[in-house]
């Protein structure tokens, strides 16, 4: 199950979302997400679902990844089509004791539970095809407006791409002290809550050792090789917009500008 977590994964590839410019990537992604919500009617949806299909199908990436984008986050998904389930008013369809399931329910939760789905796999769309190295630049060139207030573009882009590359690395890590701590008889799935807290002991202290060797690891790696900062660095390789970024953003500015006009009728 913690492998199945696909933040921070990047699947390598020569599409023409992967040689996108990281920047317009980000804010391409930023507004479909604000579009999305546009979307309350079957028409909308379904050019949502198009635009969805047609990037991962651009992006060739294998149809798998995006049943793992969803598959760690399905508790999330359920209880939002639940509570739409059990409690939009309307025609009754079945009913027991104080719940009860309408017509107008299961539609609302299914155009809800839809919208999330597309926000958690249009979200795993933006990192599948960005390596973090890449998507820190962008990040940063994004905030480099800032620093004249004193935001430290370079150093939070940093962090953000640093905890973006260890995130496969901890799970993969948690997973093996797991089974590690199951063959010697530890028992996570069963018992009381608090008995399943106390059992989570055995996995988290060999989880935080490991986490805080690998930090200063990485920090006298960092020091050895005279890292102080943004300040007066270079890039070996400059980002330039190309035409494939100005396709991009007219797409992603089309779709948003139709899912307006069908809800507000602008």
């Amino acid at each position: 199950m913690l492998t199945d977590i696909t933040l921070g994964q990047y699947f390598p590839g020569v599409s023409f979302i992967h040689k996108l410019d990281p920047r317009v990537k980000i804010v391409c992604t930023l507004i479909f997400i604000v579009a999305i919500f546009f979307a309350d009617s079957l028409v909308s949806y379904g050019i949502v679902t198009a635009f969805v299909v047609t990037c991962f199908l651009t992006a060739k990436l294998p149809p798998r990844l995006i049943v793992k984008s969803i598959k760690p986050l399905w508790v999330i998904v359920a209880f939002t089509l639940g509570i739409h389930l059990f409690t939009t008013p309307g025609e009754a369809i079945w009913q027991y004791g104080i719940f009860h399931i309408t017509r107008e329910g299961i539609a609302q939760g299914a155009l809800m539970t839809a919208r999330l789905v597309y926000l958690i796999v249009f979200s795993s769309l933006l990192t599948y095809t960005t390596s973090p190295i890449v998507l820190t630049d962008g990040i940063e060139h994004l905030l480099n407006p800032f620093r004249r207030f004193g935001v430290p573009a370079h150093e939070l882009a940093m962090m953000m791409m640093i905890a973006m590359r260890f995130i496969p690395t901890l799970l993969e890590e948690t997973d093996r002290i797991m089974k590690a701590q199951t063959a010697r008889g530890a028992n996570f799935t069963s018992g009381s809550l608090w008995q399943r807290g106390k059992n989570m002991i055995p996995l988290l202290v060999p989880l935080f050792v490991s986490a805080f060797r690998r930090a200063d690891d990485l920090a006298t790696a960092m020091e050895s090789r005279c890292y102080r900062g943004g300040e007066g660095r270079t890039r070996m390789t400059e980002l330039v917009h190309t035409y494939r970024d100005y396709v991009a953003v007219f797409a992603v500015l089309g779709v948003t500008v139709v899912l307006a006009v069908l809800r507000w009728g602008i």
